[in-house]
């Protein structure tokens, strides 16, 4: 069992305990890697689309991202954690999901993460936790991930964990207990159904890439697509490599 967190900060406050809370469950049972932004991937992404083009090595900051990509492509679990700034997710894990353009399905998504569970953690001050779950969704789903739990924390009066009020600590405790044992009853090995939202998308990209590898075969997109089989009847959720067999 392996599970990859991605955290939106380096800050050890509320976002921070309620992920540790969520990992309790999984010590010692799970190889766990950690990220934590913008320390993991300290450079913006510069729109240069060298990733899409040439290839996601000739990123500059390939030696960052891939490193990265890799953990996420070998992981089971997928955490994403971000506490919300500014009504949305932090500075640091939008420039991250910037540089992954490469693996939105309308280019070159990998077939992996077709069969991958995703779990998104954000709390905030009032509010905003919805729409800052919803960033990062966005380009979970456009990666192929189908399953993706969301858990939103809101928070009145203090934005420290030990100064939150003892019922409200106890009040997150309670919930992230049970969605961690709720988690650790998923049987990993059995691929999640592929939900037919992403079967929709995936279709409605094939039939881009069909036609641009029409009239460009050499195309990087395209002649991707035709590589994976999907251009004709495979599809990532058939994979063997997605299911992780």
């Amino acid at each position: 069992m392996n599970i990859t967190v991605i955290n939106g900060t380096e800050k050890h406050g509320v976002t921070y305990h309620l992920k540790e809370l969520f990992l309790e469950e999984w010590r010692g049972k799970a190889h766990i890697v950690e990220f934590y932004l913008p320390k993991d991937c300290p450079s913006f992404c510069a729109g240069c689309t060298n990733c899409i083009f040439h290839g996601e090595g000739t990123c500059k900051d390939a030696g960052y991202v891939q490193k990265i990509a890799a953990s996420l492509l070998e992981a089971d679990l997928i955490v994403m954690t971000s506490p919300t700034y500014v009504m949305h997710a932090t500075g640091a894990m939008k420039s991250l999901l910037d540089h992954f353009a490469y693996l939105w399905m309308n280019h070159r998504p990998a077939p992996e993460m077709f069969g991958k569970r995703a779990l998104i953690i954000t709390q905030c001050l009032g509010a905003g936790a919805g729409a800052t779950a919803k960033d990062i969704k966005h380009s979970l789903s456009w990666w192929g991930i189908s399953q993706i739990a969301v858990f939103k924390g809101r928070l009145m009066g203090a934005i420290v964990w030990e100064e939150l009020e003892e019922k409200k600590r106890l009040e997150l405790t309670k919930r992230m207990e049970r969605l961690s044992e709720k988690f650790s009853h998923i049987h990993y090995e059995r691929p999640p159904r592929v939900r037919l939202a992403t079967r929709v998308k995936f279709l409605f990209c094939r039939m881009l890439q069909k036609s641009l590898h029409k009239n460009d075969p050499e195309y990087p997109d395209g002649a991707y697509w035709a590589r994976q089989g999907w251009l004709a009847n495979n599809r990532p959720w058939k994979n063997p490599v997605s299911l992780g067999l």
